[in-house]
């Protein structure tokens, strides 16, 4: 059975370790859903997938986080939701990252200029915060995927 084990909670994040080990394949139809006008159904395969193999690309670097707060909800994350960490990825300007900030796990956009780094929210109720050489900031991980329920 594909699991996923909970290794610790931190400022009310959980990280989750990947197994990839097991499989646990589930139906994949493999046909484009029209999110406009319906089109009529196409004859389909019905071929297994295991989702590891679609969400992890180095399990080693990878990790599982859920959600804790509404900082990234114009993002499509929300409470709750659970997000795919990459620790292997270099982070680029505009990707979503865990971010350790004075000791405290966030997760935000990261956003660079010339001369600044920042760490923004996702909602306006929140501040950007200027990271500065007096703060002890380090990227911990990239967000790849948001697992995310839709009801």
């Amino acid at each position: 059975m594909n699991s996923i084990k909970k290794i610790k909670t931190i400022d009310n994040l959980e990280f989750f370790t990947v197994s990839v080990g097991s499989k646990k394949e589930i139906p994949f139809i493999d046909t484009m859903v029209s999110a406009g006008f319906p089109s009529p159904a196409d004859d389909y395969l019905d071929l297994p997938i295991d989702l590891n193999e679609y969400l992890v690309e180095n399990s080693a670097a990878t990790f599982y986080i859920r959600v804790s707060g509404n900082s990234m909800q114009d993002e499509g994350i929300d409470d709750g939701d659970l997000l795919v960490v990459d620790r292997s990825k270099t982070p680029k300007n505009n990707d979503i990252v865990i971010g350790v900030l004075n000791g405290e796990f966030t997760v935000k956009k990261i956003q660079k200029t010339k001369t600044k780094l920042f760490m923004v929210a996702a909602n306006k109720d929140y501040k950007k915060i200027e990271i500065t050489e007096e703060m002890d900031f380090s990227v911990w991980g990239v967000v790849t995927y948001v697992v995310h329920k839709t009801r």
